[in-house]
């Protein structure tokens, strides 16, 4: 067990952990943000997307520990961006399950390629899967957030 501090939507925590966990089981059991969420466990879905400074990344991949000194970024960290009002807008998700993940994806996507065109939007989209609904009301919130920058 080690001391760490993750800088995690703003704010310092002082955690112990061991040095297996990964970033989405701190989230999740040790800071209580469960808007990342489990699914493949091992890089596939994207359910578990967090940013790391300005930067997707699927928690269930990195180590808590390699997170020290990073700006982390949940769900629970963005509030009333613009990619959250167009998944609402463009019916972007059904049961809400990926929606998390494809909005941190998004919102990523959009800080770091304000001019993305469709391609890129398609390439960025690949992380992340969703089984309820299709990507075509996903990529219509992403283009109509672009569409106002």
């Amino acid at each position: 067990m080690q001391q760490i501090t993750l800088h995690v939507n703003g704010e310092d925590h002082n955690l112990t952990v061991r040095s297996a966990d990964t970033l989405l089981f701190v989230l999740r059991e040790k800071l209580g943000l469960t808007g990342s969420k489990p699914g493949c466990l091992n890089g596939d879905c994207g359910a578990c997307t967090v940013n790391v400074d300005g930067w997707p990344m699927k928690s269930c991949l990195m180590l808590a520990i390699e997170a020290v000194g990073k700006q982390v970024t949940t769900i629970e960290g963005l509030h009333n961006t613009p990619i959250q009002q167009a998944f609402v807008e463009e019916f972007a998700f059904q049961c809400g399950y990926c929606t998390p993940g494809f909005i941190m994806n998004c919102h990523s996507l959009i800080e770091q390629h304000p001019d993305a065109d469709g391609q890129t939007i398609k390439e960025w989209l690949e992380s992340n899967i969703c089984r309820c609904t299709s990507y075509i009301e996903i990529e219509k919130a992403v283009k109509s957030v672009l569409r106002k920058d």
